[in-house]
């Protein structure tokens, strides 16, 4: 009896601790709020390094019962507004209160994340993300490091604008957004010297699919185009081999391996992605 009491107290502790976990992992939202998760990720460039200074996140939430009212609205005057004055009465910036710091984007890639910032903000569609953009911004390319500057004339922050509904709701009263910043289409080399024109690209989970495999060996040094139509993506592989490209949307993409030191080039035709599905191509064998 004595043996069986000690299981069962144990079976309790455990029912106990599971428990008390699982409800510290739930979101609490207060009233009229709402919590977001913003991560960063990478589309690769041919880079060592790519630097980017993120001074802060600001969002533009619409408060109002339907945000489609204000689908007119001239939102790039809306995020130009330095002082963040309310053109509108349902309109709210709310700061995502972000670490302030130099981010290392290259080491974003092949399904790897980070977590840009978490924060609870007012309820609402939020329709502008402003990222504001400090001057320490850099790459290394070939092991040597340039200043990346933005080009003349541009504004130092990033204006990315949505509809409202873009966020994955993965809890009552949370949401999270990935956004994937798009080093190939955001550097521009210059007069030999490299300028800053951010693009992101955002995506959930829940929408889009993914694309993954292995390319060997590692010393044809591959580089990845994912295309589909006019949409096109890119992918280096790790040193393993390995290559994971997120944020596709439904539809029959190609592969195109792009090698060198000697090796040939090949492509994948057909790959369906349908949903939030992962398609593993498996192992692509070089040969030279």
């Amino acid at each position: 009896m004595k043996n069986k009491m000690g299981l069962l107290g144990l079976l309790l502790s455990a029912i106990f601790i599971w428990a008390a976990c699982s409800k510290s992992n739930s979101v609490q939202v207060p009233p009229g709020t709402q919590q977001v998760s913003l991560y960063m990720t990478d589309g690769p460039g041919f880079f060592d390094h790519v630097y980017l200074d993120i001074d802060s996140v600001m969002v533009l939430v619409d408060t109002s019962t339907n945000t489609r009212n204000n689908d007119t609205t001239d939102w790039d005057h809306v995020g130009d507004d330095d002082e963040h004055h309310h053109p509108e009465g349902s309109f709210i910036w709310e700061n995502l209160r972000v670490q302030p710091g130099v981010y290392d984007i290259l080491s974003l890639r092949n399904g790897v994340d980070t977590l840009l910032a978490s924060a609870n903000i007012k309820a609402g569609a939020i329709r502008l993300i402003r990222i504001n953009l400090g001057t320490r911004n850099s790459l290394v390319k070939d092991s040597i490091t340039y200043p990346l500057n933005l080009l003349p004339g541009s504004k130092n922050f990033v204006l990315i604008k949505m509809r409202g509904d873009e966020w994955e709701e993965y809890q009552p009263g949370a949401s999270r957004l990935w956004l994937d910043f798009d080093v190939a289409r955001s550097v521009i080399q210059w007069n030999n010297q490299f300028y800053l024109k951010p693009v992101f690209h955002f995506f959930t989970e829940v929408t889009t699919g993914s694309i993954s495999g292995t390319v060997v060996p590692y010393n044809a040094y591959p580089v990845l185009s994912i295309y589909s139509g006019t949409d096109t993506a890119y992918a280096l592989p790790n040193k393993k081999g390995q290559f994971k490209v997120r944020g596709l949307q439904s539809g029959t993409y190609s592969v195109f391996v792009n090698a060198s030191n000697g090796y040939k080039d090949t492509t994948i035709n057909n790959i369906n992605i349908s949903g939030n599905s992962n398609v593993n191509i498996g192992v692509i064998q070089l040969h030279q």
